[in-house]
This record gives C-alpha cells, sequence and structure tokens, in this order.
C-alpha cells in the first residue's frame, strides 16, 4: 500500500506539473497577443487623438487656403488661365506636398483683410496665407506660425502732387484696406508728427490704386512689397516705412496640432533655403 500511494502521488505530481506547465505555455502568448492588439490600437488612438486636424485634411484629402488674388507677387489671380500665383501660392503647395504628398491638393479662397478671419472662424479655410500680419492683439484670436516674411508700411503717392513725405499729407486723406493695420501705424507716425490725416478704407487693393488714380484719395498706404505691385509711371513710393511688418500663417485658436506642423514647415522651408528661393523667385528680396 505504501509503495502505491507513493506511485500514485508521484503520478499526481506529474499530471499537476504538466497541466501547470501547459496553463502557462498558453497564457503567456495569449497575455503577449492581448497587450499588443490592446497597446496598438491605444497607441493609434492617442496619434490620432494629437492630431485632430491634421487627420481631418488627410482624410479630406485637400488644404484650404485663403490667399490673396489682388497683391503682385505674392498672391494674384492669371485672367489668362484662371489660377492664382504667387509666393504664398507656392508657399501653400509646399506644405500640401509635405503633408498630402501632392503640391495640386489645395483649394485656395480668394480673402481681402477683412474676409480672412471669418473664414478661418468657420472652417471654410483651414490655413490663411495672406500678408497676414502677426500682432499680440491678433495672437488672442489665432494661431501664427513664425514669421515667414518681413516688410513695413510704406506711402505710395502720384509724382506730380508734391508730396515728399507723411508730413506733406497733413489735411489729405489716405486710402487702406478695411480692417488691415496701415491705420494705425500712419496714424500713430501722423501723431508723433503733430499732423492730422484723414482715412478712407476700401475693400481691395484695386479699389485704393483706383481711389489714388482719380483723386478721392492722395496717398496709398500698406506694406512696401504690396505697394510694389501697383506702381506705374505716375505714382511713386516714398522712402519713408513705418511700423514693421511680420507675415504669419494663421489657423484657428484651438487647431493646436495644425498650427504646431505649419510652424515647424516654416523654420524648415527656412533652414533648406527653400523659402529664400521662393522670395527670391518672385522678386521680394
Amino acid at each position: 500500500m505504501t509503495t502505491l500511494k507513493k506511485a500514485c502521488a508521484a503520478l499526481l505530481a506529474v499530471s499537476m506539473l504538466a497541466v501547470t506547465t501547459a496553463c502557462s505555455g498558453s497564457t503567456s502568448p495569449a497575455s503577449s497577443a492581448a497587450a499588443g492588439g490592446s497597446g496598438a490600437p491605444a497607441e493609434s488612438s492617442a496619434a490620432s487623438a494629437a492630431t485632430p486636424t491634421l487627420d481631418k485634411i488627410k482624410a479630406a484629402g485637400v488644404l484650404k487656403v485663403g490667399v490673396k488674388v489682388d497683391v503682385p507677387n505674392f498672391g494674384l489671380k492669371n485672367t489668362k488661365t484662371g489660377e492664382v500665383e504667387g509666393f504664398e501660392i507656392d508657399l501653400a503647395k509646399a506644405i500640401a506636398k509635405d503633408l498630402l504628398g501632392d503640391e495640386s491638393k489645395i483649394e485656395t479662397q480668394a480673402v481681402t483683410a477683412k474676409t480672412r478671419g471669418p473664414l478661418l472662424d468657420n472652417g471654410e479655410v483651414d490655413l490663411v496665407i495672406a500678408t497676414f500680419t502677426i500682432t499680440d492683439e491678433r495672437k488672442k484670436v489665432y494661431n501664427f506660425s513664425d514669421p515667414y516674411y518681413s516688410d513695413a508700411v510704406k506711402l505710395m503717392v502720384k509724382k506730380d502732387s508734391g508730396i515728399k513725405s507723411l508730413k506733406d499729407l497733413d489735411g489729405k486723406t489716405i486710402g487702406v484696406a478695411q480692417s488691415s493695420t496701415s491705420m494705425k501705424a500712419i496714424q500713430d507716425a501722423a501723431d508723433a508728427a503733430g499732423g492730422k490725416v484723414k482715412f478712407d478704407e476700401y475693400a481691395t487693393y484695386p479699389e485704393i490704386k483706383a481711389a489714388l488714380d482719380s483723386g478721392r484719395v492722395q496717398c496709398f498706404s500698406v506694406d512696401g512689397s504690396i505697394l510694389s505691385g501697383y506702381v506705374d509711371d505716375t505714382t511713386t513710393i516714398l522712402d519713408d516705412k513705418y511700423s514693421p511688418q511680420e507675415y504669419g500663417i494663421a489657423s484657428k485658436l484651438d487647431n493646436k496640432d495644425l498650427a504646431e506642423y505649419v510652424n515647424g514647415m516654416v523654420a524648415q522651408l527656412k533652414s533648406s533655403g527653400e523659402l529664400d528661393q521662393m522670395i527670391a523667385k518672385w522678386k521680394l528680396n
């Protein structure tokens, strides 16, 4: 009986060991698979949650960009082809190529200084690349990338007007764009000089130029690089510069992932020299 009990005990021990080993062998891969299975989706979900705006743009397959269509060299509609061309269009294409793999995957929408903000607000555009000057006040409402171009407010007058400086505009009317920073820049400069100027606001730059040509205003004021696209044989741009203007790419304030990505793209284009090549291509330097 003692021998039989020992044999049974040994047999039972071997059986239990086999069961334990089998259970251990089946549990470990299952746990790994569960960990791997739950880990990968969790990581993907976290990544998706971190880049919701970028994911949405990728899913749509198009980057919607608000651009100027009346600013030579920055964004101007080609009347022959119907295409918008310029430095800021090339910048938008570079972003689309990096983000979507194809520079043609952009949808441009014409904006003015007055409409570009509302179009961002209501989601009609993902980005605004439209000579949008970075200011502390605007940064409270929109995300801005680091500057991709710097300029300054200048004055354009008729050659035969006798106007040589801001002092000569005392009591005269200056044409500016609606919701632009030009009016404040010139008003501050006039106040500092003890002069008085008046302003007429217009929706587009061609309208201001037409007002200057017809004599309704005596000066057209906006950033110098924009003015250079409207100079003709009858006009001249004065040497004076006011209020440095730095242009940034704007996005909605809560689209943090898009803002971070765009800022990284601006930095990349600067470091690679591609941004300078674009500026040189459009003769803006």
